[in-house]
């Protein structure tokens, strides 16, 4: 299944938990990977508090810098792509009876570094 994710700001962070589980089949037990299909986004697993999503922003904001690198050159982007780069593009989740068997906590968030854009993830 593939969804779309329109994001709202340069550095952005939603949670696809609900539609990451809506693709599962039902009854399926194993794994399912949410694959990131752009170079400017990542995927993680993390809680979804209001305040801890700033703080993801902020932490790769604090990691890549906006100005000074290479690329800049040809579309101004740099640290969008070093910022998904330590993301990463894809998770993988256990599930269980045709749910996603997350801890507590956990939510799948697509970490959005080069918005507003309308992203795409691929749940297979």
């Amino acid at each position: 299944m593939r969804f779309e994710v329109e994001t709202e700001s340069p550095v952005d962070t939603v949670d696809v938990t609900d539609r990451v589980a809506g693709g599962i089949p039902r009854g399926r037990n194993g794994t399912v990977t949410v694959f990131c299909r752009h170079t400017t986004a990542g995927v993680v697993v993390n809680e979804a508090e209001p305040r801890l999503l700033a703080d993801i922003e902020s932490f790769a904001d604090a990691l890549a810098p906006g100005a000074g690198w290479s690329h800049d050159e040809i579309d101004d982007n740099a640290d969008a792509h070093l910022k998904s780069m330590l993301l990463g593009r894809s998770v993988t989740l256990p599930v269980m009876d045709g749910a996603l068997d997350l801890g507590t906590y956990q939510s799948v968030l697509l970490v959005d570094c080069d918005g507003p854009r309308v992203r795409s993830l691929d749940v297979v």
